[in-house]
């Protein structure tokens, strides 16, 4: 799977190189384009979902772990002075397993965001900058996400009272400037932070490739530069 993954964003970059080196993208075949970012953004998917979407995917990460919303988590430290630790604990756990099970659902959004890819798209994601493969999906399935992971964050904090006495706090903190609005609400601010995640993978792992394309050492990227 490993093996895979890094062939097929190698892939991206191979064609990319192409482009600068031949001059412009009708120097490569149409098909071969769209084929090849087609299956890079499927590989790209594939690994975000299954590295979140997963006990502990979020949890263990310290890269995306969900911590304590807004002006709750600069004041973890008290919190856990006055004997609040176990709420704390239960909230990030509840938070963080609630991503995990939103991100767990979301590869048939992303595929068919991959599937409404235009030509166009292609183009854009071949010559456009080091993120754009992130981009691309940020742009056509963060609307999709956001309805698909709500319902999922709900059900998993609705399981845990602290997670109602959290929101009502919150508003009153919100609602005198202490605290941004976009984090008052527990689930918005879970539903958030997961599709943060989710992004966040596909962009250090498009960021890593893109700094060493050839690093994969693939069959397909030998055959596919090769090629062209």
């Amino acid at each position: 799977m490993r093996r895979l993954k890094n062939s097929v964003f190698a892939l991206i970059l191979a064609l990319t190189a192409a482009v600068a080196q031949a001059g412009p993208l009708d120097a490569i075949s149409t098909g071969d384009a769209s084929a090849g970012v087609k299956e890079a953004l499927t590989a790209g998917a594939d690994y975000a979902v299954s590295s979140l979407g997963k006990n502990g995917g979020f949890l263990g990460n310290k890269s995306v772990r969900i911590p304590l919303p807004g002006y709750l988590e600069k004041a973890e430290k008290g919190l856990r002075m006055f004997g609040m630790g176990k709420q704390a604990d239960q909230l990030i756990e509840t938070m963080n397993h609630a991503a995990e099970n939103a991100v767990a659902e979301a590869k048939p959004i992303l595929v068919d965001s991959i599937k409404k890819m235009s030509m166009q798209d292609a183009k854009g994601i071949l010559t456009g900058g080091d993120d754009s493969v992130t981009q691309y999906f940020k742009r056509t399935s963060s609307e999709a996400l956001t309805a698909k992971f709500m319902p999922i964050v709900k059900g998993e904090t609705k399981k845990l009272q602290l997670a109602e006495q959290y929101n009502s706090l919150a508003g009153q903190v919100a609602s005198v400037g202490l605290m941004d609005k976009k984090d008052a609400d527990i689930d918005s601010y879970v539903t958030q932070k997961a599709m943060d995640g989710l992004f966040k993978m596909i962009a250090e792992e498009e960021k890593r490739l893109r700094a060493n394309p050839l690093g994969a050492g693939s069959d397909l990227l030998k055959k596919v530069f090769g090629a062209l």
